[in-house]
């Protein structure tokens, strides 16, 4: 999807999450998220010195490192995305293709993030208290090995 340019920015509102293959049918379920953080990409700076240059040190390019993704939502009874991590407990890690898509206010997709080879490493279960007025919340945390921008 080729990315859709114009003057006034997106509003962070409007997006989904889609998983690849986590569905006990294989389907790309479309996660209902109210929240979706740790979109970052780290470049490690190496820095190299000759004994005979300068006393600033070159600075070379390291490992990337991706964070991970942590998506929260209100518990709703689907459990398809809790089988994706028991499984994980279990000892039988599938990795996944995994976006998140931004929308504009007519629900068209603008823009694409992608992550490759993502799985669950932690669930947070919601935080319940009879004294407040909350909806339950549960957050997935996500690792993955690569991140890019759709822009064909």
């Amino acid at each position: 999807m080729p990315t859709v340019s114009r003057e006034d920015p997106y509003g962070a509102f409007n997006f989904r999450v889609e998983i690849g293959g986590v569905s006990e049918d294989g389907t790309t379920p479309s996660g209902s998220f109210s929240e979706v953080s740790g979109l970052e990409v780290e470049i490690g700076v190496i820095e190299y010195r000759n004994g005979s240059e300068d006393i600033t040190p070159r600075k070379l390019p390291g490992l990337v490192k991706y964070s991970n993704l942590q998506l929260k939502r209100g518990v709703t009874g689907d459990v398809t995305f809790w089988r994706w991590i028991a499984d994980a407990i279990r000892g039988r890690v599938q990795r996944s293709s995994m976006a998140i898509v931004l929308m504009d206010e007519e629900r068209n997709d603008v823009m694409r993030w992608r992550f490759s080879r993502a799985w669950p490493v932690k669930y947070t279960g919601p935080e319940f208290n009879a004294a407040n007025n909350e909806v339950a919340i549960e957050t997935l945390e996500i690792a993955h090995e690569g991140m890019w921008i759709d822009d064909d």
